[in-house]
């Protein structure tokens, strides 16, 4: 489909996105357009070391605490 385009085709366009948005407005919208894809790139690169990365380490526990062995906690504990 892409491939049928000539340069008269092309050249239709940037009139018609020329004449909708006008020349000052073409600008803006490339710029918001790369700043969209920068962080949506960023955004990977975050969710992807977020993944990478070991979860921090457990501080260790308070002198004369008892230890969480995962059992239920008596009364008498």
């Amino acid at each position: 489909m892409l491939a049928d385009l000539s340069i008269w085709h092309v050249l239709i366009l940037v009139a018609v996105v020329t004449l909708m948005f006008g020349t000052k407005r073409i600008p803006e919208i490339g710029a918001s357009i790369g700043k969209g894809i920068q962080a949506f790139k960023r955004g990977l690169q975050d969710a992807g070391n977020a993944i990478e990365e070991p979860p921090p380490p457990t501080p260790p526990s308070q002198p004369g605490s008892i230890p969480n062995t995962g059992a239920p906690k008596r009364l008498s504990e």
